[in-house]
């Protein structure tokens, strides 16, 4: 498979929408979430230098967006954001993947000092999804740390969207009371 490009003058026409409901699924201010996704596209266009092509453009925006989203929140420094921080950044080894994208996506990142923390909240949210029920654990991993879309996820495992969303609320509320329980 041929390298990835960037093609910068289509970003709003292709992608506005999807990183605006990405970003507002997780701030719940629209406001916010629309400043999110232009300082996302600006930020795509500084880095641009740094794209290898190894991910795909959509790929690669939200990768930035979700940085966006965790600064929105360490600005904010609200509890929900270092839930949000915690979650994004765990090194279990089904988001390995998402990890360094992340980093190849954001010359700016700072986490050196943080690695020791990520490995251990990698291991606390890996005992917290082992407690989970396992089809909600399954669920949760395909769409939040997979990133798979809901049709895909509904057809692999029988389900309705209506069930897939039931099962990620639950797993969500479950991992955050254990996590606070475990790790906070």
């Amino acid at each position: 498979m041929g390298k990835h490009e960037l093609h910068p003058q289509n970003w709003v026409d292709l992608y506005a929408d999807y990183l605006f409901n990405y970003a507002v699924a997780r701030v719940s201010d629209a406001e916010i979430a629309k400043d999110l996704v232009q300082e996302t596209f600006f930020a795509g266009l500084n880095s641009s230098k740094n794209y290898k092509g190894d991910a795909a453009e959509r790929t690669w925006l939200v990768s930035i967006l979700k940085r966006k989203v965790i600064d929105h929140y360490r600005k904010s420094n609200s509890k929900k954001g270092k839930a949000e921080v915690r979650i994004n950044y765990s090194t279990d080894s089904e988001s390995e993947g998402d990890w360094l994208e992340e980093q190849v996506a954001d010359p700016f990142t700072r986490d050196g000092d943080n690695i020791l923390e990520n490995e251990e909240l990698g291991l606390a949210l890996q005992e917290c999804l082992d407690k989970l029920p396992k089809k909600q654990a399954q669920v949760f991993k395909m769409k939040t740390i997979q990133g798979m879309e809901t049709e895909d996820i509904c057809n692999e495992l029988d389900i309705n969207p209506s069930n897939l969303w039931v099962m990620i609320h639950r797993a969500r509320t479950s991992l955050m009371g254990c996590l606070n329980e475990n790790w906070f």
